[in-house]
């Protein structure tokens, strides 16, 4: 069975959410779930994980907005992360893990802007890319991402449109060194971690991960 180390909890996006919404994935993955990640995570701990899903933005946790990444504190921070892609790791940047500093920004590919409340939310998926073959679109409610794009090799394989936001680069992919990135900008509450299309968009993304 897979283990996938999950990173969530910051002050706005609280860890229950995602622990709630990937509760009966147990029989399918194994999954650790880490909310202080400046105080637990080590490369020696990155290193016992194929997939990491970091669904926190640059917080400490919930109801604490100090940051992650404290240079000379942080044992585990965008540099970090960058190795563990590098050396053949699968890194799946989910809502909130796209809302953190620069260096993270520069590493994943993309820099948070804004969203508009809460609203409907179509998602579409365009090109040829292996998560998307066989998936349909599907809407929901749920906060609309607006990012700015700085990866010039992302290929981007989901929009996201709605009447608040307009149509918004909702999930992309890079190869980087031996490994691979995922990003996916919904998942703000948990009636979108329980949908189905979102979980089977998950669950899709770590298998093109984990291939080849």
């Amino acid at each position: 069975m897979t283990k996938v180390l999950v990173l969530c909890d910051d002050n706005w996006h609280p860890g229950e959410v995602i622990c709630r919404g990937l509760e009966d994935w147990k029989d399918s993955y194994e999954l650790d779930f880490v909310f202080d990640a400046k105080d637990i995570l080590t490369k020696e701990m990155l290193a016992e994980y194929p997939v990491i899903m970091n669904c926190k933005s640059d917080c400490l946790t919930n109801g604490n907005d100090a940051p992650w990444f404290e240079d000379g504190v942080t044992e585990v921070g965008p540099k970090e992360l960058e190795e563990y892609v590098r050396d053949g790791g699968v890194l799946l940047s989910v809502h909130a893990g796209n809302v953190s500093n620069r260096a993270y920004g520069e590493f994943v590919g993309n820099c948070f802007v804004s969203h508009p409340p809460r609203c409907e939310v179509v998602l579409k998926f365009e090109g040829e890319h292996a998560i998307g073959e066989g998936m349909e679109d599907f809407t929901i409610r749920d906060e609309h991402y607006r990012i700015e794009m700085l990866a010039q090799d992302a290929d981007v394989f989901l929009y996201s449109e709605s009447l608040a936001g307009g149509r918004q680069v909702a999930g992309y992919t890079r190869v980087l060194g031996k490994g691979k990135i995922c990003v996916i900008t919904p998942g703000h509450i948990l009636a979108v971690w329980k949908n189905e299309n979102f979980r089977r968009l998950l669950d899709r993304s770590i298998q093109w991960g984990l291939e080849g």
